[in-house]
């Protein structure tokens, strides 16, 4: 099907197009299935048998210019998260690179520094030190960075932790910091003003499984989260607390909060935060309100919380 007729059958679904050209282009580069997701929410809705039904047909007055406005904002929301997220990649690493280097050169490699069910996990298919070694291994190989080459031929192998942690991508980080020695992540965790290392392991799992949708370039503004963070208790949580329901821990607005909770300790003179803010004040609106920035899972009056402040 070309754009053409791309074009033509969703104008027959009742989606409206005010420039045909525009459009084509717009299909041409982004390509017709990825934009599928952002007129998805335009589509009209039918009751049927207790259940909700998704017709092709479109509602009134919906837009292809709602579903491309929809597609920039989101595109935009993705840059804001890895922006966040490298500065959060970078600082973790290091921390623990600090925190195991000052005893041992090549700590990462060696298995006394580590969590007995890392060592010997009952179930095949939870992160193991042997599988992320070999995780390491394969990035280690792919490397092309010319500070690696220049040590392995200076020095040779195995790199020290302050050198390997520059390979290390975000998933490697935050397997090899869950199985750490439960001090130690409490130590990191208090480092970044985490209550403790059992939250920013399941922070840090979140949080990279965000910096892969990002990374795929996947639609991310409604998306159901599926490696949901846990929040912690009491007055350590803060505005923490707003987010403690399924429905909320089910959106992605969840996790930008423990992205500025950590983004507040580790860079406190950025900006991001108002980024962000300005970002979804911005949430372009479309004819009928079926589009909502609180399908992120924003409660009402978030930007007064202190944590965005």
């Amino acid at each position: 099907m070309n754009r053409q007729d791309q074009l033509e059958l969703l104008k027959s679904r009742g989606l409206s197009v005010s420039e045909d050209q525009t459009a084509k282009d717009q299909l041409a580069k982004i390509g017709y299935y990825r934009l599928s997701g952002y007129w998805y929410p335009f589509r009209h809705r039918v009751k049927c048998e207790g259940d909700t039904k998704v017709l092709d047909a479109f509602c009134p007055g919906a837009k292809f210019s709602d579903a491309f406005d929809l597609y920039v904002f989101d595109k935009n929301l993705r840059l804001l998260a890895l922006d966040a997220l490298e500065r959060i990649e970078v600082a973790v690493r290091v921390e623990i690179a600090h925190l195991l280097g000052e005893r041992d050169t090549f700590a990462h490699l060696n298995a006394a520094y580590f969590d007995g069910k890392f060592l010997n996990p009952k179930n095949r298919r939870q992160p193991s030190h042997r599988s992320w070694q070999e995780r390491y291994q394969k990035l280690l190989r792919g490397s092309k960075e010319e500070f690696i080459k220049h040590y392995k031929k200076t020095h040779g192998l195995p790199l020290p932790i302050w050198v390997s942690i520059e390979i290390w991508d975000f998933g490697a980080m935050s397997i090899l910091f869950s199985g750490l020695k439960g001090a130690d992540r409490d130590a990191v965790a208090r480092r970044l003003n985490v209550p403790d290392g059992r939250y920013l392991a399941s922070w840090l799992r979140s949080l990279n499984y965000l910096r892969n949708v990002c990374a795929h370039h996947s639609r991310l503004w409604n998306r159901n989260i599926i490696d949901q963070p846990r929040i912690p208790k009491g007055g350590d949580a803060g505005d923490l607390l707003h987010l403690a329901t399924p429905q909320r821990l089910a959106r992605p607005f969840a996790l930008f909060c423990l992205i500025q909770w950590i983004m507040r300790e580790i860079s406190p003179n950025s900006h991001w935060h108002e980024r962000f803010k300005a970002h979804l004040q911005a949430f372009p609106s479309d004819a009928n309100g079926l589009c909502s920035v609180n399908q992120m899972g924003c409660p009402d009056g978030w930007e007064q919380w202190d944590l965005w402040k």
